[in-house]
């Protein structure tokens, strides 16, 4: 093997641009979600703070009958196709296949990990929970309400297309904010329609969110740990960099 395939070969993918690179912070932050996602997931589990919970969440809706409008509602149910797998499948899919096409094989582990992995835990937690619907909404529901599959299905996708396609840096920076406020408008769209809780929703952004970083993470670390940190720990023979050895 020549000297140039021998760097080729150990330097990191030029292609593939970190996933996350924060450290600490990414972790803390990762930290951070799971305990939020987990402290409202236990709220509306146990019976000493369920009854609370629904007191909030049967207030929140109250307050969104209220307000209901045309095109505020118009837009709810726009968001309630987007959410829907008729979207978020074939995007998946395209987001996947670009991702092989291109060899980016890190963003793709990273990115169908988090999908695979919320997708799982949907049906066994809604079916843990075996919460009812809200009454009367305005779109079609089936199956439990806890947690919202919009919600972990928009959030999720979302937030782990941020980390695939764009890099660190202030363009990471507006399309992560972008996604946010869509995985926020996604999940509040539910319970305005009453297709779900708003706790429901919450728990479902969060899992999203939690799932997609967590992969990232994960795929990070194990990149990190089979790729030299910097091209500079991959030193070319002298003759690749235009130095003549002394004596020759």
């Amino acid at each position: 093997m020549s000297a140039g395939s021998e760097r080729n070969r150990l330097r990191p993918d030029s292609n593939e641009h970190p996933l996350l690179e924060r450290g600490v912070a990414d972790l803390i932050t990762m930290l951070v979600l799971v305990a939020a996602t987990a402290a409202v997931f236990l709220l509306v589990a146990l019976p000493s703070t369920r009854d609370d919970v629904q007191r909030l969440d049967n207030a929140f809706l109250k307050n969104m009958i209220a307000l209901r409008i045309g095109p505020v509602t118009a837009v709810a149910k726009g968001l309630n196709v987007l959410g829907s797998v008729v979207v978020t499948l074939p995007v998946r899919i395209l987001a996947a296949l670009y991702l092989a096409g291109r060899k980016r094989w890190w963003h793709l582990a990273a990115f169908v990990s988090a999908v695979v992995v919320s997708e799982a835990l949907i049906e066994p937690l809604k079916s843990l929970y075996d919460r009812g619907r809200p009454p009367h909404p305005l779109v079609a529901t089936s199956g439990a309400s806890f947690p919202s599959g919009h919600a972990v299905a928009a959030s999720v996708t979302v937030v782990a297309l941020v980390i695939a396609f764009f890099p660190t840096g202030r363009q990471r920076a507006v399309w992560g904010v972008a996604a946010a406020i869509f995985a926020f408008a996604m999940g509040l769209s539910r319970a305005y329609l009453a297709a779900h809780w708003l706790s429901d929703a919450v728990a479902g952004t969060l899992l999203g969110v939690t799932v997609a970083l967590t992969a990232a993470l994960v795929v990070q670390s194990i990149r990190d740990r089979g790729l030299p940190r910097s091209d500079s720990h991959v030193r070319e023979p002298a003759a690749d960099r235009g130095i003549v050895p002394q004596g020759e």
